[in-house]
């Protein structure tokens, strides 16, 4: 009688085991909770200060100035993303953003898989020295060739003008272009050379290896290094300054000048309260600055995460 007593608490202690632990460690509620709730921890950081700015981005400033309101507004107050769309010029500086942003990511993305393939494919003198020198393009900072770069361009007088991004996108010196060759490098290193062996006793030469074997199996890097480049383009505004000046603007640098510009638009002394700068407002400025990018990840995502899994970058 004792010896089922405690056959039945055996059991019972290993259903419990299982349940709380699983059968490996690794599939049981407590790990199950563990993962979950670091996740929902990591997504909290990563979502609230959107949420912030989207919740107060729709506050009137009686809402903003009354402290029995802090999440839920009264009212969806629109009136903000109207000032802001106006002191942005927003479709105007899209457009503008986009031109400052997609074409030298295009131009940056294209020189970047032509490098990356001719150091992971060819054999040449040099080779070495050549790959630590483009990678320690990234390690150097770019406020130590800033200068020296300025003065570069102010002699080419391609200042005020597409051409000084566009120029050293075509040579390879774009913004952070080493992670991109290397990306490319290392992908292109992966693929089987039994296959343009094959296409060169074909009679293929190298360039027709390249557009027809190599690009249309890089299609996950090429995705991850235009996508990467498009927003480290989009968000640069140091450089974006000093190089465009007033001849070029984007979102990001008008949203800098947010503040200045609201009060040349709106001056106090118009007397109106709706007419005053308020923390709503310059959440929907900033809303408005970022919606473009985030449009783009959700109709890329899919490709995105295919791209990073697929081309090795995350040190697998």
């Amino acid at each position: 009688m004792q010896n089922s007593k405690t056959q039945q608490l055996d059991k019972y202690y290993l259903k419990s085991k299982r349940f709380f632990l699983g059968m490996q460690g690794t599939d049981g509620l407590l790990f199950k909770v563990l993962v979950y709730g670091l996740l929902v921890g990591i997504g909290f950081v990563y979502l609230f200060p959107v949420i912030y700015m989207g919740i107060f981005s729709f506050k009137s400033l009686d809402d903003l100035l009354n402290p029995m309101i802090n999440w839920i507004p009264t009212q969806f107050y629109l009136d903000n993303y109207t000032k802001a769309n106006h002191v942005l010029n927003f479709f105007s500086t899209l457009m503008e953003t986009l031109y400052v942003t997609v074409l030298p990511a295009i131009a940056q993305t294209a020189v970047a898989a032509v490098i990356g393939y001719g150091l992971a494919r060819f054999e040449f003198r040099g080779k070495k020295v050549l790959f630590v020198l483009v990678l320690a393009t990234f390690i150097i900072p770019p406020q130590v060739t800033m200068i020296p770069r300025y003065i570069f361009f102010n002699e080419l007088n391609i200042l005020g003008s597409l051409k000084a991004f566009m120029l050293p996108a075509a040579f390879g010196q774009g913004l952070n272009s080493a992670i991109f060759i290397l990306i490319f490098y290392q992908f292109f290193r992966m693929v089987p050379k039994a296959l343009e062996e094959a296409a060169q006793i074909d009679g293929a030469g190298h360039f027709r290896i390249f557009f027809t074997i190599a690009l249309p199996m890089a299609v996950p890097a090429i995705i991850i290094s235009f996508l990467f480049s498009f927003v480290w383009y989009w968000n640069e505004t140091y450089l974006a300054a000093i190089y465009f000046g007033d001849a070029l603007t984007t979102l990001p640098l008008q949203l800098q000048k947010f503040v200045a510009t609201y009060e040349k638009m709106f001056p106090a002394e118009m007397g109106l309260e709706g007419n005053q700068l308020n923390e709503g407002i310059k959440m929907a400025g900033t809303i408005l600055s970022i919606l473009p990018l985030l449009i783009v990840y959700f109709i890329t995502q899919r490709w995105f995460v295919e791209g990073v899994d697929r081309s090795g970058i995350t040190g697998e």
